[in-house]
């Protein structure tokens, strides 16, 4: 394949961004997706469809302090200050440009604005049908992945919805049946008691140095942790970090303290080492799905915002939480919830898994397809086995 080499700059026409929405303004849900320059996909949503991007579809979204690049052809709102909207010139596939860009590594320039140096870097383009052909690859894998995304938010909303309708609303199976009283701390089903968080989960408390570990031991940050997703989609490794750091296991739940309105809790597919800024829960048997679903209710993260210490960047309490009034069911309804939606949170961690096999076959081909030492029917018969 015989492909020119063409300075970035000179290949790109620069979308414009007549509305911008602050990071205060993202809603939970909404009519129109919000895409900014961080690690989500989407950040947020919004209302505001006059706020929209109106310009050409598809764009090339380029995060100028995070390098993260995004190819959006839907309907969308931008989102913060750093992001950039990248068109071809005719041509040029729009699809082919944003592989040829995730290409370039700009990684060793570290935190900064990158955008410049974006665009003195070199990509190669061969003809458009050789484009088209790479970018049909690529995308198959990246098709692969948004299919196995879609599932897991299905799998996840199914288990918040399940658990709402038990532990919230009362409305378990054979709940017409089961008479409600008036407590002290309010109505609750006979049969049913007021516990603690405690109750669900023990806080574990087990630092260990990272020399001290199997350096490909998984880390997990909370730049690893997505925002009001059970699911973990990344982690580090221990030889990554220096500092002291928290061990945890299989079926914990990793809640981030700083700054818990972030809303960054996940359960744990693995054992590795955390950062000390998460809080490691360990789910008391036969409590697994209740425990990580109370953790990450919107009603826990927003009273561990109201008892966190500090302004400037506030620590959830672990004390404090551990001391939060959770509904316990009786054993039958309790057991029951668990082996209904327990197996929801382990297949979404599975095709979480997937994903990361699926992204780390296509990282593998991309730049041997770009810079043509891979031909397009080797990388085909990659994309079958895959």
């Amino acid at each position: 394949m015989t492909a020119n080499l063409f300075r970035v700059e000179s290949i790109i026409e620069v979308q414009p961004r007549r509305y911008k929405f602050k990071t205060n303004e993202y809603q939970k849900s909404g009519l129109v997706p919000i895409i900014d320059q961080s690690a989500n996909f989407i950040a947020g949503f919004t209302d505001e469809i006059e706020r929209a991007y109106d310009g050409d579809l598809p764009v090339v979204v380029f995060g100028d302090h995070t390098c993260c690049l995004k190819f959006i052809d839907f309907r969308f709102a931008i989102g913060a200050d750093g992001t950039q909207l990248l068109r071809p010139i005719k041509e040029i596939d729009t699809r082919y440009l944003y592989y040829a860009l995730r290409a370039i590594d700009l990684s060793q320039f570290g935190y900064q604005r990158h955008f410049k140096l974006l665009k003195e870097s070199e990509i190669p383009v061969p003809p458009i049908e050789s484009q088209r052909c790479i970018a049909s690859i690529l995308g198959a894998y990246d098709d692969l992945i948004a299919v196995n995304r879609r599932r897991i938010a299905v799998l996840e909303e199914m288990a918040r919805g399940l658990f709402e309708e038990w532990f919230v609303r009362f409305r378990f199976p054979g709940h017409e049946d089961a008479p409600i009283e008036d407590t002290q701390n309010g109505p609750l089903p006979v049969g049913w008691s007021w516990g603690r968080f405690a109750d669900l989960a023990s806080e574990v408390r087990d630092t260990v140095s990272p020399e001290a570990v199997d350096p490909t031991t998984p880390y997990v940050g909370l730049e690893h942790i997505s925002r009001r997703s059970t699911t973990l989609a990344e982690h580090g490794a221990a030889a990554d970090v220096s500092s002291l750091k928290a061990r945890f296991q299989l079926g914990d739940i990793l809640f981030g303290k700083i700054r818990p309105y972030f809303h960054k809790i996940a359960w744990a597919p693995f054992g590795g080492v955390a950062s000390t800024d998460a809080i490691i829960w360990r789910p008391n048997p036969g409590f697994a799905a209740q425990a990580l679903l109370q953790a990450s209710s919107d009603a826990f993260v927003a009273y561990s915002v109201q008892t966190s210490n500090g302004t400037k960047m506030p620590r959830a309490n672990s004390k404090v939480l551990a001391d939060y009034l959770c509904a316990l069911a009786v054993s039958n309804i309790s057991s029951r919830f668990e082996s209904t939606v327990g197996p929801m949170i382990e297949s979404a961690a599975s095709l979480q898994a997937a994903n990361a096999n699926l992204a780390a076959s296509r990282d593998l081909l991309l730049p041997r397809l770009i810079s043509g030492q891979l031909s397009v029917a080797q990388a085909e018969s990659e994309l079958e086995a895959a």
